[in-house]
């Protein structure tokens, strides 16, 4: 039941604020104009025996009544402005009726203006107070003119007027002070919300910023860790580009310890190869002032007993330093008296066998991380890989050399047989006619274009243009070639074209010449041996044996005296 009087007494609740406070305002008036309006509507005909007055508050609260019911639909502005005109016109009309403004009624104008400031703010209090005033004047201006006064004044009907403005007032001011209370509450409530807010937001901020600044730095370290992985690849790009461009060692190992210095800034980089004693790793190359000092006194290292280089060249297994003065295994050198930190990396072949040691050092203490680590073993292993191609081309090109020593000997010597099983030496055209040489000549220039392996000309003693031109066969000198023209002859590009065409070409017909000959007797020889095998293979005893022998060397060889012992000659 109290729940349900509670519900109806209530004020509908708006979405809009200032809404609200204006409709729970109007809700407290128009409910005191209604229940007080109604007392008296009631009493007033029994109590003071006032019929009239009780009809025109009837209908002021039958006024509050319609805009009460517009109030819950919303239209919170339009019922307050039908309750002010209602109300005002009935007051009026009771002030002219009731002795004009000698009578009580005259100060209900008060109640309009009051709930005019209170529901339509202070421009709707001024607008009735105006209007209020205007009527004022005009009453009191006809007073003497009004009709006598159907509410006629007396001590009690004063008194009761009076007391009902005043409790009206009061409902008013009550209700507007409830309301202010609540406006107030709510702001203190949206202050209070506003001032956490605000903490929530300074705390967010501070949040916020050390956030910032915290993805900052990570942000500038990978920046960092970014150029110095930039740099890092590019010293991987330019040493493996080194490596392909060079083949000596001496070249490219001093080129990879001044781009692994100058990349990834270390006070030294040196690369030790182990010798062939596998006692000591020997420094080749350095980029240090005080690694070239060590490179002048052939520096080396024990391997296994001295320092980190020695460590790692013994065991295979990488050895970081981080702080130099507590490494018990570190080696103070004089010529590098700023390391702080150092790294030796093993140089391997084939994954097991050292070939030696990449030794970096830096300034600064805990200088080297896991990226440096991953991206130094990858030079290492290119370095390694220059190292054995070096020596795989080093060994090639000996190899070579050595095959081409042979074959040019064997060429050599090869043609020297060939010239001895053959009757002429050479042959010579003149005026026309062809002359094969038994023995051989002299020839202007033959020494020189032999020794120089190059052409020599010169302009005889009778003006004649001499040109003497070795004949090669695979750049071994195999013969020479003789041209003579008996007028100063200036021997053209294309007629020197033409020779060395044509004797290269002979040279190659000659050579292949002779290597048929050569298969032809060794053919021959062979099938020879063949047959006398065979014969002697036949025998069964020792005496017929021996006869085969020796007569197959003595067919095969005329003019030979054969003598065969068995035994060993004792």
């Amino acid at each position: 039941m109290l729940r349900t009087l509670r519900q109806i007494l209530a004020p509908p609740i708006f979405e809009n604020e200032e809404k609200n406070r204006v409709a729970t305002l109007l809700n407290s008036i128009i409910w005191a104009v209604i229940l007080i309006g109604s007392i008296y509507t009631v009493s007033a005909p029994f109590i003071l025996g006032q019929y009239f007055s009780a009809v025109l508050t009837g209908v002021v609260v039958l006024a509050g009544i319609i805009a009460l019911q517009l109030m819950k639909r919303g239209m919170v502005q339009w019922s307050s402005i039908i309750l002010l005109i209602v109300f005002d016109f009935i007051l009026i009309l009771s002030i002219v009726i009731s002795d004009g403004t000698l009578g009580a009624s005259y100060f209900s104008l008060i109640l309009t203006t009051v709930i005019a400031g209170t529901l339509l703010g202070g421009r709707g209090a001024y607008i009735m107070s105006a209007i209020n005033t205007v009527i004022g004047l005009g009453i009191l201006i006809f007073q003497n003119s009004l009709p006598v006064a159907l509410i006629p004044q007396s001590p009690v009907t004063f008194f009761s007027s009076l007391i009902v403005y005043v409790f009206f007032t009061a409902a008013l001011l009550q209700a507007s002070a409830k309301g202010f209370d609540r406006l107030l509450g709510n702001l203190q409530r949206t202050q209070q919300e506003l001032t956490v807010r605000n903490e929530e937001m300074q705390k967010f901020a501070v949040g916020l910023e050390a956030t910032i600044e915290a993805r900052t730095a990570e942000l500038e370290k990978a920046n960092k860790q970014n150029e110095r992985r930039a740099k890092q690849f590019e010293a991987i790009a330019k040493i493996a580009r080194a490596i392909s461009q060079t083949q000596s060692l001496d070249t490219l190992l001093p080129q990879i310890t001044e781009l692994i210095s100058d990349q990834f800034g270390f006070y030294h980089t040196g690369v030790f190869l182990v010798d062939a004693n596998l006692e000591y790793a020997v420094l080749i190359a350095a980029n240090s002032a005080g690694g070239k000092k060590m490179l002048a006194r052939n520096h080396k290292l024990r391997i296994g007993q001295t320092g980190i280089v020695g460590y790692v060249a013994g065991t295979g297994l990488p050895r970081i330093a981080l702080d130099t003065g507590a490494d018990a295994i570190y080696f103070n050198n004089p010529d590098l008296p700023d390391t702080r930190s150092e790294m030796a990396l093993p140089l391997l072949r084939k994954g097991s066998e050292v070939l030696g040691v990449l030794d970096v050092q830096s300034v600064e203490s805990n200088a080297f991380n896991q990226e440096d680590v991953r991206t130094l073993s990858t030079l290492a292993d290119q370095v390694s890989i220059a190292i054995e191609n070096s020596r795989l081309f080093e060994e090639q090109e000996r190899i070579l050399r050595e095959t081409q020593a042979v074959y040019s000997r064997d060429l050599r010597e090869g043609w020297i047989r060939f010239l001895r099983t053959q009757k002429i030496s050479g042959i010579q055209r003149l005026n026309l006619k062809n002359k094969f040489l038994i023995e051989p000549i002299e020839l202007p220039g033959a020494v020189e274009a032999i020794r120089s392996g190059s052409i020599f000309s010169k302009v005889g003693d009778d003006g004649s243009s001499i040109l003497t031109l070795p004949v090669k066969l695979r750049e071994q000198v195999v013969g020479i070639l003789n041209v003579k023209m008996e007028a100063n002859h200036a021997w053209t590009d294309d007629e020197m074209d033409v020779i060395s065409a044509i004797m290269e070409r002979a040279a190659l017909s000659i050579e292949n010449a002779r290597l048929l000959e050569e298969s032809r007797q060794t053919a021959e020889r062979e099938h020879v041996i063949g047959e006398i095998s065979a014969k002697i293979g036949s025998g069964t005893h020792i005496e017929d044996i021996l006869k085969t022998a020796v007569r197959e060397l003595g067919t095969h060889i005329s003019g030979a005296q054969v003598t065969v012992e068995i035994g060993g000659g004792e």
